[in-house]
């Protein structure tokens, strides 16, 4: 009898000790809340930066968001993932409507000068125009599996007549959100 409760008690120990070195079951994530400033499709109301075991995934959230290429609606997600330099190391950026174009490319600093390669890696762009919602999915490999990551949230959209394009920022522009450890 000893021998079944010291083995029951070594088997329960052994398996606490496992469920306790597996990784939590949920990733760490952020979600910032911006105003209503912008008079079109594109204006951001909010942004959500997930960082999972395997993904980072960055939803944005707008108003009146527009299928039709007339709004000219799109956005640029700057990426830090090295606390060590300061500003941007990728930029994903992209249409909001229909029939357009996504990429990740490597950048240094925040000038469409600076954009540099493609990322090469998987990642991908969703829009769904019902939840007025951009959804960006970003392998953490195609980063260089960072322990931590911040963005900083640019849109842009053109005026129905084409005259002009006003943009929006998350908070100041070029400013970054905190940090987001996986």
């Amino acid at each position: 009898m000893r021998t079944t409760i010291l083995g029951s008690a070594t088997l329960a120990l052994a398996a606490t000790l496992a469920l306790t070195q597996l990784a939590p079951a949920n990733a760490d994530s952020i979600g910032v809340k911006d105003p209503k400033d912008l008079a079109h499709g594109a204006d951001l109301r909010s942004v959500q930066v997930e960082h999972k075991a395997r993904n980072i995934v960055v939803t944005t959230t707008h108003t009146d968001l527009r299928e039709s290429f007339r709004s000219g609606s799109s956005g640029a997600v700057y990426l830090d993932t090295d606390p060590a330099d300061p500003g941007p190391e990728y930029v994903f950026a992209g249409g909001y409507f229909v029939g357009t174009d996504y990429q990740l490319v490597e950048v240094d600093g925040f000038s469409n000068a600076s954009w540099g390669a493609p990322v090469e890696g998987a990642y991908a762009m969703r829009i769904d125009y019902d939840r007025e919602q951009v959804r960006m999915r970003i392998s953490r490999a195609a980063l260089g599996s960072p322990d931590e990551v911040r963005v900083a949230v640019k849109v842009a959209g053109s005026r129905p007549d084409g005259s002009s394009t006003r943009r929006d920022w998350l908070g100041e522009p070029r400013s970054f959100t905190e940090w987001v450890a996986q």
